[in-house]
């Protein structure tokens, strides 16, 4: 396949030849090296690619566990910089969460950090570094953490599919080095101009007709949102960051999945023999396959009905007619109209603030991990924040530790997640219960946003 640089920056998929390898915690492989590594992220025209990645590859190698099972992992630093890692929607203990600056300090160059925890959730979750995020991740520093549940789900097999985007300059097929950029921090994140599914360029699986799936969908870029669809597959949403549904939902029309979200499906194959099915990328002025499943033979069973529900994971339930109101207001960025916040202690004009690199505020002041916790809660109530987004541009707020639900309009309880969409001006209800002790953080996955001020925490005790 030849493609021209000019081509290049309107194409919307990539990849490496790399698919990430399988490991498990119950294995005698306890150590995993983030490393500097050159591989062929771009098509064969292209030179390679400089990334950071564990054991020098982008996604990272799949941690594959039982629930229940401890996961141990020693993470050895072989970076030029200081890191950490962070084991995302894991109901971890705190001192695991690798947050540094909040949980732990960064590992320096040369040195390891040892991760010891148990998996208590059957879900889909992933793991990447949380020093310089907005940096670390978008060179590729991440990988999928999947927790099977005890007994097989009703599936002829599965896929673990890792959407990114990468910002690469074309003229030297090397990640732009453009981070911190301002445009960035104050817009809509670092967005790619090269998307990738398990780092494969127009990534393609073959599959039998009727043929059922179980597929894994993480967002693993820096900021964007996938808009998707399914094409020649029938499909139900059966999780959402790892939390099953009680009910199955049908998959109809477009489903939207933001940075660090995940969804898990399942689909039949319904495209004809020599044809294919589809996961199906929306977005822009180009609608393209993420996916392609091509259908190279036919099943030997007919379609199936509605897939029963995954096994729910236990959770305590939220007690709204006691639970305590909590209010964080996100102002800031571009085209806001926010003039001025508190940082650093004192009140500090938007220019003050832009030249700090800030943008953002939590509740009028810049966010941080330095300053006092949004709320100190009390180990078993009921938590309802109510967020809003008075802002020009989207936010996925993710709050470490521990999965609240997003309350419908109704009062009802919706959705159970770790990381919930706001669009520009929308605000939205969540309810937790503060169950897991220790200092979490609360922050937007638009790493850019987070690294300009969005960024808090509670502490549970």
């Amino acid at each position: 396949m030849n493609i021209s640089k000019r081509d290049f920056l309107r194409m919307s998929a990539a990849g490496l030849a790399y698919m990430p390898n399988a490991l498990s915690a119950q294995t005698d492989l306890l150590s995993v090296t983030a490393r500097v590594a050159d591989v062929q992220l771009l098509p064969d025209d292209y030179g390679k690619t400089q990334i950071w990645g564990f054991d020098g590859i982008a996604p990272g190698p799949e941690i594959r566990v039982t629930q229940g099972a401890r996961v141990k992992r020693r993470i050895i630093n072989d970076l030029p910089d200081p890191t950490s890692t962070h084991w995302h929607g894991i109901r971890i203990e705190n001192a695991m969460d690798g947050v540094a600056g909040l949980t732990q300090d960064s590992v320096r160059p040369g040195q390891g950090f040892d991760y010891d925890f148990i998996a208590p959730d059957a879900g889909t979750y992933w793991y990447h570094a949380h020093n310089r995020s907005f940096e670390q991740v978008a060179r590729g520093l991440q990988g999928a953490l999947i927790v099977e549940e005890p007994e097989p789900i009703d599936v002829d097999r599965e896929e673990v599919l890792i959407l990114d985007d990468w910002r690469i300059d074309p003229e030297t097929a090397q990640i732009a080095d453009t981070f911190g950029a301002m445009h960035d921090l104050s817009h809509a994140g670092r967005l790619g101009n090269y998307i990738t599914t398990n780092g494969t360029y127009n990534l393609a699986r073959k599959v039998k007709r009727h043929e059922r799936l179980r597929l894994r969908l993480i967002n693993a870029s820096n900021a964007r949102i996938f808009q998707l669809a399914l094409d020649g597959l029938e499909g139900w949403v059966v999780a959402m960051d790892g939390m099953p549904l009680a009910t199955p939902r049908p998959v109809e029309g477009s489903f939207l999945l933001s940075s660090a979200q995940r969804v898990d499906l399942i689909v039949d194959v319904t495209a004809e023999m020599g044809s294919a099915g589809h996961l199906v990328h929306l977005g822009g002025d180009e609608t393209f396959s993420q996916v392609a499943f091509e259908v190279t033979s036919d099943g030997a069973r007919a379609p199936r009905g509605t897939p029963r529900p995954l096994p729910p994971n236990a959770h305590a339930m939220p007690d709204l007619a006691n639970a305590r109101d909590i209010a964080l207001l996100m102002e800031g960025g571009a085209m806001g109209g926010m003039r001025g916040a508190m940082m650093g202690g004192r009140m500090s004009s938007m220019r003050d603030m832009m030249q700090a690199g800030s943008f953002w505020a939590f509740n009028g002041a810049v966010g941080g991990m330095d300053g006092p916790p949004l709320a100190e809660l009390s180990l078993g109530e009921t938590v309802r924040l109510k967020i809003t987004n008075d802002t020009s541009f989207p936010h996925a707020m993710h709050l470490h530790g521990m999965h609240f639900y997003e309350i419908e309009r109704d009062g009802s309880l919706g959705a159970f997640r770790d990381t919930t969409l706001l669009d520009r001006g929308e605000v939205r209800d969540i309810a937790f219960v503060a169950d897991n002790p220790g200092k979490w953080l609360l922050h937007c996955h638009m790493l850019s946003h987070a690294a300009a001020g969005m960024m808090a925490w509670v502490n549970v005790s």
